[in-house]
């Protein structure tokens, strides 16, 4: 695939959103030779198999690495087959479980599945970092493990409040983000992309390369995003986030719940659009020309749509003005019929997909984001009259007829 957009303007669109760029000046460079010479570069990105299951929170760094694919750069989508089995504690206190191979294999499945839904798999290039890493003689990792010292390995932030705090970090711990940085020389990768949580680990592969006679990687790390509360990172644990395996519905719903402020940051790292066209909608809503319900609606109608299908993404605002803009019970509400007496809404918000977890809807009851009828209802327990029928709604979007059988 030929390199057609100018360094400078690679730059550009990259830069959007991002942490940081180290070295800068340098990346210009590489991409300045790399357009000159027409010779792609290796953009490595590893992921950890422990956590197959993907939110909106990771596309975004996958949706830097499709960028470079549309620019004719070599996406490696590197699979930690091996150092998942050894775990990494970044970002914790405490080590991570340390997986089993069959784990691993179908978490990896997993992963595969979902980040194709963003990246161009036919460009992808997976690899799994057990074909060189598994093939180590004890030898070998001594050496490897030379070309790191005890003291850099403690600047890592996690490990230097463990070791203040005098809790327990093992050897094999140590050797995490040794082998990690190791993929970079094995796959002689130009640039290597993360969250800013991966800093040291992404640093680390820079460091190795020096020490093996390779130019190094730069680096390009992506901020962490806020979930649908608006405080926390998006995660699991939480329940605050958008997963991409959520209907429709749901996706477009929980996106339109965030905060006026956080969607200014979800258009950064979030939209397709270039930099030029987000700047631009983000310049209009500080100037107060575009309404922020506006710029909501477009926004969960193109992330809808990259997931799910562009006219889905459009059939599901429709659907929402009908709903909410307008005030009006949709045609195709889904009607659900129990027996009369008393139920647990919670249960029934879970059986029906509306919800991840009771824990996602106990929060909804308490935030008042329940009603029934179009009244705030805070209790999990319903009594259901014989004969009656009700509209229940969750959240932003999400609406349900329930009828006494």
């Amino acid at each position: 695939m030929k390199i057609t957009v100018s360094p400078k303007d690679q730059l550009k669109e990259l830069k959007r959103g991002c942490f940081e760029i180290l070295p800068e000046e340098e990346f210009l460079k590489k991409l300045t030779d790399s357009f000159e010479k027409q010779i792609p570069l290796k953009v490595k990105f590893g992921a950890d198999p422990s956590r197959p299951d993907i939110h909106l929170g990771h596309t975004v760094v996958l949706q830097k690495l499709r960028l470079l694919q549309d620019f004719g750069h070599e996406v490696y989508f590197l699979i930690g087959d091996y150092t998942a089995q050894i775990g990494d504690p970044t970002g914790k206190n405490k080590t991570r479980p340390i997986l089993t191979e069959n784990e691993v294999k179908q978490n990896a499945q997993t992963y595969k599945e979902q980040v194709g839904k963003i990246l161009d798999m036919s460009k992808t290039k997976v690899v799994f970092n057990k074909d060189w890493l598994g093939k180590f003689s004890g030898l070998d990792l001594i050496q490897l493990m030379s070309k790191a010292t005890v003291g850099a390995i403690l600047q890592r932030d996690d490990f230097s409040k463990r070791y203040t705090q005098s809790e327990a970090i093992y050897l094999h711990e140590f050797v995490y983000p040794v082998l990690q940085g190791y993929d970079s020389v094995f796959l002689k990768a130009d640039l290597e992309l993360g969250g800013t949580d991966q800093t040291f680990n992404l640093m680390m592969g820079r460091h190795l390369q020096h020490a093996y006679d390779q130019p190094a990687q730069c680096i390009l790390t992506m901020p962490l995003i806020e979930g649908t509360d608006g405080v926390h990172k998006m995660s699991k644990s939480m329940d605050n986030y958008i997963s991409l395996t959520d209907t429709p519905t749901n996706m477009f719903g929980k996106i339109m719940s965030i905060s006026d402020e956080l969607m200014k940051k979800y258009y950064l790292l979030l939209s397709r659009k270039s930099a030029e066209v987000v700047d631009g909608v983000i310049q209009r809503l500080n100037s107060g020309e575009l309404h922020p319900m506006e710029a909501k609606k477009s926004l969960a109608a193109e992330i809808t749509g990259y997931y799910h299908g562009e006219s889905v993404g459009l059939e599901e605002r429709e659907k929402f003005e009908a709903r909410f803009s307008k005030k009006q019970i949709p045609d195709d509400i889904q009607i659900v019929e129990k027996s009369s007496g008393s139920l647990s809404l919670l249960d029934l918000f879970v059986e029906l997909n509306l919800v991840k977890s009771k824990s996602e809807g106990r929060r909804l009851l308490t935030q008042n984001a329940v009603k029934v009828d179009f009244e705030t209802y805070a209790q999990d327990q319903f009594d259901l009259k014989p004969q009656a029928e009700h509209i229940l709604k969750i959240g932003k979007l999400r609406m349900v007829k329930l009828k006494a059988q």
